[in-house]
């Protein structure tokens, strides 16, 4: 095992939890107390094994080299209209955080409205949420430490004079931002404060978020309490205010499945204004689907739904006469395809976003009465950003693939006839597409069901099982993973040969609410076989070989991973997981994990724990079978991780190094990396963005004994 000496961790013995009669160890759950000195320590051993193993990784700083290379091209955002001004985000290329712009017409010159790279020297304080009010005057807009999930709020005037104001709102988190129309305030959310800190290394229970109006100018303490559901502390409530003013649309979720309640209030009914907790209106007042919210005319309003229609549709709901036998359709659902969004612009466009066959699809409708004007040009790729609302005749989308940097297209709706232009093209220096391919293929699952997936290579490459291949998954939460641009895969494939495979598994939302369903609850195994069906696929198809095979996935995709290795050790050569959920049995217990039961299921549920205890990655590591021994495993997560909090990864490593760190055929490493000061992933610094990459395609080259860099730039 390259004599690596594994730290001798304490386990404790007396720890055991009952399930249903059925009594589980937790040896390691003293490692669930962040701030404990006995924890601190565990971290501290296993940076002392992971960090020196990394450094003599031997294309560590070649990696980190090129990739500093790639990275450092221009990255622009959707511009988008708020009062008189334009605004966009822009990074110039290495900055830590995108700088958000102004400009008061679309080739004018430029000037910075906010930086947060100004903010800290480290770059780890990023934009998290903001909203313009109605007028574009007022700015809010949330800031995040160390890639916390927690934000507060502050606020400036806008345009090239903005003023930051006094106002601060803390406790903030999961939070919807919208101002009322008469510029006065804005809705928000917040959590009551259960301890010393909220800072993102706290693992308490986040419990009885509500909905609070904010009046500009006043303190936090005066701000009115509009909504709660203290029967009901898992509740998470967002508003939102009606394109017209009038109206706040209020939605209800119990965790992360696509359902909601659905209220509403009247605020011209508010005679005094907003002084106490809404009296709302309650349409929809269950959990059986997800409605939200597109736009209305007057009492006229329309939501996407998927009401018994699992890839979506568009309907109407007269508020004046909301009983479900008044609803209508106003689009019908696709056969096929997903609608992943709906947006209102030129007061009766609708531009609609589809997905077919996991490649976006771009149409606008007519909103008066749902027929088809025409459809957007568009490659095979992702739609990642669009602006336009309804009072604006113009929009911008921003198009990408796994080939394409990005292309932000303007298009002007004042006339019907009229066809997006290049607004403006990505570029990065050094690289040439045409030297590339991207294929989609479909493969059978175990239980004959076909899964998708795109494969990214050199052209001309002979398949002949040597090439590495770095596959990457998620499948879970109704999301979908679609073609996207990325600088540390490109350079996986042209300078180790490598090649990129990206299965769309269930769980995810590629063929909507059935393809989420297949991989959720009992059927989570579905995923973890798609996965390892993939992986086959790609062995007998002559793509790679199992010592050529490295699998990677970061939270649910953490989750993927581990699980993966635990059920096919003999399947892959390397495993990266990321930020994972590891203890199904508790994950439950820290932080936002409560929102994900609609998923996984509880283990405080006799069936359900049934379930989740056959896929633990936590509680199924063991010695392989015909003396296989474990891939090389390298765990990463973060300090500051407040969605996936790091005991899971900590507990994962503990055991692991326990059953294998001394069975004489495990030479394959078992690490963790740590990192500080970051979290589960978004704001995080780009300086952080390439250590991790570095570190992972470095560990993942040295174990598949990867000896060749190819010293050629990636167009050569």
């Amino acid at each position: 095992m390259e004599g690596i000496l594994y730290p001798n961790t304490r386990r404790d013995p007396a720890i055991i939890d009952e399930y249903h009669g059925q009594k589980i160890a937790d040896p390691y759950a003293w490692l669930e107390d962040p701030d404990a000195p006995e924890t601190k320590q565990f971290v501290n051993d296993q940076n002392k094994i992971t960090e020196p193993y990394l450094e003599k990784c031997e294309f560590k700083e070649k990696f980190r080299k090129r990739m500093t290379e790639l990275w450092d091209y221009p990255k622009y955002g959707c511009p988008f209209k708020r009062g008189d001004m334009y605004y966009y985000f822009y990074n110039s290329g290495l900055q830590n955080q995108s700088v958000l712009y102004c400009k008061a017409t679309l080739d004018g010159e430029a000037q910075v409205f906010l930086d947060p790279n100004a903010l800290s020297e480290e770059g780890n304080i990023s934009m998290r949420g903001y909203a313009f009010s109605e007028d574009g005057k007022l700015f809010a807009y949330g800031l995040s430490e160390s890639g916390s999930d927690w934000v507060t709020i502050y606020f400036k005037t806008t345009g090239f004079d903005g003023k930051d104001l006094p106002d601060v709102l803390k406790q903030v988190k999961f939070t919807s931002m919208d101002w009322t129309h008469d510029h006065k305030g804005i809705f928000y959310n917040r959590y009551p404060k259960t301890s010393d800190k909220s800072d993102g290394t706290e693992t308490d229970l986040n419990l009885n978020q509500k909905l609070y109006y904010h009046v500009l100018g006043t303190e936090q303490e005066e701000d009115v309490l509009c909504c709660e559901f203290p029967d009901n502390p898992k509740w998470m409530t967002g508003a939102e205010v009606s394109d017209c003013g009038r109206y706040v649309i209020i939605t209800i979720r119990q965790g992360c499945d696509p359902v909601n309640k659905l209220y509403f209030c009247d605020m011209e009914t508010l005679k005094e204004g907003i002084k106490g907790p809404l009296p709302y209106v309650k349409i929809v007042d269950n959990f059986d689907a997800e409605y939200e919210y597109i736009t209305n005319e007057e009492s006229l309003f329309t939501f996407k739904t998927n009401l018994n229609c699992p890839n979506y549709k568009l309907i109407n709901i007269d508020f004046n006469k909301f009983e479900m036998e008044n609803w209508s359709t106003l689009i019908p659902e696709d056969s096929k395809d997903v609608l992943e969004w709906a947006t209102c612009v030129k007061n009766d466009v609708l531009v609609l976003c589809y997905l077919h066959d996991v490649k976006n699809v771009l149409y606008l409708n007519r909103l008066s009465d749902g027929s088809r004007i025409r459809e957007l040009p568009l490659d095979i790729g992702s739609i990642v950003g669009f602006s336009g609302k309804k009072k604006q005749t113009e929009i911008f989308y921003q198009f990408t693939s796994f080939l394409t940097p990005g292309i932000i297209y303007h298009c002007d709706l004042s006339r019907d006839d009229s066809l997006p232009k290049v607004f403006y093209e990505t570029v990065v220096e050094g690289f040439d597409a045409s030297l590339y391919e991207t294929v989609q293929v479909f493969f059978d699952s175990k239980d004959g069901t076909k899964i998708p997936m795109f494969i990214v290579h050199m052209k001309g490459i002979t398949l002949d099982g040597s090439h590495p291949v770095y596959l990457y998954g998620y499948g879970g939460f109704n999301i979908s993973i679609t073609p996207s641009f990325s600088v540390s895969r490109l350079i996986f494939i042209s300078h180790l040969s490598g090649i990129l495979a990206v299965p769309n598994l269930r769980g995810g939302g590629e063929y909507g609410e059935r393809w989420h369903k297949g991989g959720m609850l009992a059927n989570k195994q579905n995923v973890f076989d798609d996965f390892q069906c993939a992986a086959e696929y790609l062995i007998s198809k002559g793509y790679t070989k199992p010592e050529r095979l490295a699998i990677n996935g970061a939270s649910n995709g953490g989750l993927l991973v581990g699980a993966c290795v635990n059920q096919r050790p003999d399947l892959y050569k390397c495993a990266v997981a990321q930020v994972g959920v590891m203890d199904m049995l508790k994950f439950h217990k820290f932080t936002i994990g409560h929102a994900w039961v609609t998923d996984f299921g509880s283990s405080s549920e006799k069936e359900q724990f049934e379930w989740l205890i056959k896929y633990s990655p936590l509680h199924n590591i063991k010695i392989p079978d015909s003396g296989v021994q474990y891939p090389s495993v390298l765990l990463m997560t973060a300090d500051h991780d407040d969605r996936v909090v790091p005991l899971h990864s900590l507990k994962y490593i503990a055991q692991l190094q326990h059953v294998l760190g001394k069975y004489e055929k495990q030479t394959n490493p078992l690490l963790i990396l740590v990192d500080t000061k970051a979290g589960h992933g978004a704001g995080k610094p780009t300086s952080k963005r390439i250590d991790d990459v570095a570190n992972m395609f470095a560990f993942i080259a040295k174990n598949m004994n990867i000896t060749k860099w190819l010293e050629k730039s990636v167009n050569a």
